[in-house]
């Protein structure tokens, strides 16, 4: 899937970057959490491939994950407040959903200290069903603040203003303290981001508050 990134910022633009595509490398035996991070996407979406640097790592969420990845749509985020680097998330010792993997998952961690969302979607595959969640379909938007996500993949088009990249993630200071990183791990934020056509896989998300208007849950046969 290919999508477009526009960035907006009150300074002169300077030259286009591009980045190509590409799958992560399939991640063998038990990688240890403080000798790897990630280094996120520069300019945060969409069409551009992981590259994995030798750093001091950071759990992006500090609790043990399933190891189940949940799909999230929306037809639009808007938030202000955005950063984002990468981290490793750990399942539970001995969980069954840890493969060859070791039970981490290397994932790229944003944050967004304000953040609503309009029809958003989440749906688990639980084998032959999905677990499908629905909000924020009407008048009123979900809502939340200091909303965190951990994610293996991220897709739509994107807008950001006043957008900075290649931070140290320790230095970050526009989600708040959330959206601070590990020392030594690339990093971006932004004042805001706009992102039309969201579509995540993610492994964890948490919430200082989450408002859900409409909600909706039950089971499908297919999800998001």
């Amino acid at each position: 899937m290919t999508s477009s990134a526009e960035h907006t910022s009150e300074r002169p633009e300077g030259p286009a970057t591009t980045a190509d595509a590409g799958d992560v490398p399939a991640r063998r035996g038990r990688v240890r959490a403080r000798r790897a991070a990630v280094m996120a996407v520069p300019a945060a979406v969409v069409a551009a491939g992981l590259a994995v640097l030798t750093a001091e790592g950071a759990l992006g969420v500090q609790f043990a994950i399933s190891g189940m990845p949940f799909t999230v749509t929306a037809t639009e985020l808007n938030g202000t407040g955005f950063a984002q680097f990468g981290g490793l998330d750990e399942m539970a010792e001995g969980s069954p959903n840890a493969g060859d993997t070791g039970g981490q998952v290397l994932v790229v961690t944003s944050v967004i200290k304000d953040a609503t969302l309009t029809k958003l979607c989440q749906s688990v595959d639980l084998g032959g069903t999905n677990l499908v969640i629905r909000a924020g379909g009407g008048a009123q938007k979900v809502r939340a603040s200091d909303l965190t996500t951990d994610s293996t993949e991220l897709s739509g088009d994107a807008a950001f203003k006043n957008i900075e990249i290649g931070n140290d993630a320790s230095t970050l200071d526009k989600a708040g303290p959330l959206g601070r990183g590990p020392k030594g791990v690339f990093s971006q934020q932004s004042d805001t981001v706009r992102i039309a056509n969201l579509r995540q896989t993610n492994y964890a998300t948490t919430a200082g508050v989450f408002k859900l208007p409409g909600l909706k849950l039950g089971f499908s046969g297919s999800g998001c």
